[in-house]
């Protein structure tokens, strides 16, 4: 998607946003920027722990359809449903 990219259109898009922003806003929009990465981050290593913590999330999937046995081909509509 962005192999024919090169360092020239790396500068004209710095310079693009510069124009846009001001160079007075950039080190906010910077600073903003790494405080939302840095609170996304955390949130993700939390939910991992309360992940790893509690037994009973092991599988998304509920359990009737974890069990293969009873799910049945319907060729008709090309999918597949519980049997009765």
């Amino acid at each position: 998607m962005f192999q024919g990219l090169t360092g020239w259109h790396l500068l004209i898009v710095l310079a693009v946003i510069l124009l846009l922003f001001g160079a007075a806003k950039l080190p906010a929009l910077a600073k903003s920027m790494g405080q939302s990465a840095r609170v996304f981050r955390s949130e993700i290593k939390e939910m991992k722990k309360e992940d790893a913590a509690d037994p009973t999330t092991t599988s998304p999937v509920a359990p009737e359809v974890r069990d293969a046995s009873n799910i049945a081909a319907d060729p008709a509509r090309g999918t597949t449903d519980p049997k009765p």
